[in-house]
């Protein structure tokens, strides 16, 4: 993210001064400042040398500060490391400056717990089992101020609730932290030992295999990511009425899931839906998909095939879960008139519910080259029209509160056609009415005025044929009437 929030950037300044607060005490400190020094150059090293994918915390080091030093010179630990660490996104500085404050606080807290309990004697001494007792509440003290960090930076930046940013960070880090702390506990209790500080590093070896394996886990979740983001490109330059559409569709399923209250696992999982719920249209010939005048009966079986050829495709992507269900029954309709099974009410998968609003949201306020976009609020009206017959007024609602809350930016997809030259005797051309969209995709003919009586080759009752290209009207998800399945 390139431009930070002023108030975000307030919020990174209140956590520098709170860190440099912590430090005030130093000079006074009694510590042995080369343990300081040495677990200081550690993690540094370790944040430097590392890869990026193993670039990670490095909890246990930071964590056998905290049981083996006093609070003051423990938050002195992580500081070096954080600032010469990559940042990764500008801006570089800010970013260096929050991680460094905000690992600060957090060993200095735990620290604290940690001293205050008795922890630091207990460890020297190896009282075994108390000396588990202030390590575990110092760790979980540590994932708290953690969270809440996090937690208020993803509030201001990123507009969410700071209480379930918090609580979603802190259930889904807990368990790391936990098992970097036994680990930062074994080093602790070997480096007071008669060992010495040489076999509490040792320690280190079973971690940096665990974040190997982590890193393999990561660059196969990036290629997969890099194959989504081809599929896309494919659907963008096959079917360019609607580029940028499927990332759009992401962006609105992603709103809809935090809205809900959707763990971030299962957010990440819809953003990756709406992205493909178009792939399917790689399999569709184009001379359909371009097609100008009405699409046969077989021709609109053909297009409607698209979500089984969808789903089919990414049948091999192991992560995507659910995503495959949204993918193969985002064009259901709650009345059981859609497809490619006709399912209805609940036999709808919730992320094909969630899938559907997003795409039909996102082609009523896109501009194409055949139309222009409705308004954000007429299209939201429309949503809530078809709320109860084509889609869950669940979604729709939560899309409305959502857009409220977060605003939308709807995007031209589609290089508009220049308007015809005026000259004095051409009078000017009326504003074409507001569009209303077919559900079965992209593109959707206009209202007209006086309803049309159903014909095999029209879209359906009361939609009149607009200037943009039948066989797409006739295949896309923008709210309006449908005929029933036969």
């Amino acid at each position: 993210m390139e431009a930070v929030p002023l108030r975000a950037r307030a919020y990174v300044a209140c956590a520098v001064l709170a860190a440099l607060v912590c430090l005030l005490p130093l000079p006074a400190t009694h510590a042995p400042w080369w343990v300081v020094a040495l677990l200081a150059a550690l993690y540094a090293g370790c944040k430097r040398l590392a890869p990026r994918q193993l670039a990670g915390p490095f909890y246990p080091v930071l964590l056998a500060a905290v049981f083996l030093l006093p609070p003051p010179a423990a938050a002195c630990v992580p500081l070096p490391g954080a600032l010469l660490a990559r940042a990764g996104r500008r801006p570089e500085a800010l970013r260096r400056l929050w991680r460094a404050a905000q690992l600060a606080l957090a060993v200095w807290a735990a620290a604290r717990t940690h001293w205050e309990l008795g922890g630091r004697d207990a460890v020297v001494a190896s009282d075994f089992p108390y000396a588990l007792l202030p390590a575990a509440v110092a760790v979980l003290v540590f994932c708290l101020v953690l969270s809440a960090l996090d937690g208020g930076v993803r509030a201001l930046t990123e507009r969410v609730g700071a209480l379930r940013a918090s609580r979603e960070l802190f259930a889904r880090s807990l368990a790391p932290v936990a098992v970097h702390g036994l680990a930062g506990l074994m080093m602790a209790v070997l480096w007071r030992s008669r060992y010495g500080p040489v076999a509490a590093l040792l320690v280190l070896l079973p971690m940096y295999v665990t974040w190997w394996a982590y890193a393999q886990y990561h660059r196969e979740r990036a290629a997969h990511q890099a194959t989504i983001r081809a599929l896309v490109q494919a659907v963008d330059i096959k079917d360019g009425y609607t580029r940028g559409h499927s990332e759009r569709v992401g962006q609105a399923s992603v709103l809809i899931a935090r809205e809900l209250g959707m763990a971030d696992e299962r957010v990440e999982v819809l953003r990756f839906a709406g992205i493909l719920h178009d792939v399917g249209k790689l399999g569709v010939p184009t001379r359909l998909l371009r097609k100008d005048g009405p699409l046969t009966p077989e021709e609109r079986r053909v297009i409607e095939l698209h979500p089984e050829y969808g789903h089919e495709m990414v049948r091999g992507i192991s992560f995507l879960d659910e995503a495959r269900t949204a993918i193969l029954h985002h064009h259901e309709r709650l009345d059981g008139s859609g497809y490619p099974y006709g399912l209805s009410g609940g036999q709808i998968p919730e992320c094909a519910r969630v899938v559907a609003v997003a795409d039909a949201f996102d082609a009523m306020t896109s501009t194409r080259s055949y139309r222009r976009a409705r308004p954000v609020g007429a299209a939201l009206a429309e949503l809530e029209r078809c709320a109860g017959a084509q889609f869950d007024p669940r979604m729709v609602t939560a899309l409305t509160r959502a857009v409220d809350r977060h605003g939308w930016r709807p995007s031209v997809t589609a290089d508009p056609a220049p308007p015809p030259p005026r000259t004095p005797e051409t009078p000017a051309t009326p504003p074409a009415p507001p569009p209303a969209a077919d559900d079965q995709d992209d593109r959707a003919p206009q209202h007209t005025q006086h309803p049309q009586p159903p014909h095999p080759a029209s879209p359906g009752p009361g939609l009149g044929p607009g200037p943009e290209s039948k066989a797409e009207a006739e295949a896309g998800s923008e709210p309006g009437p449908r005929r029933a399945r036969r």
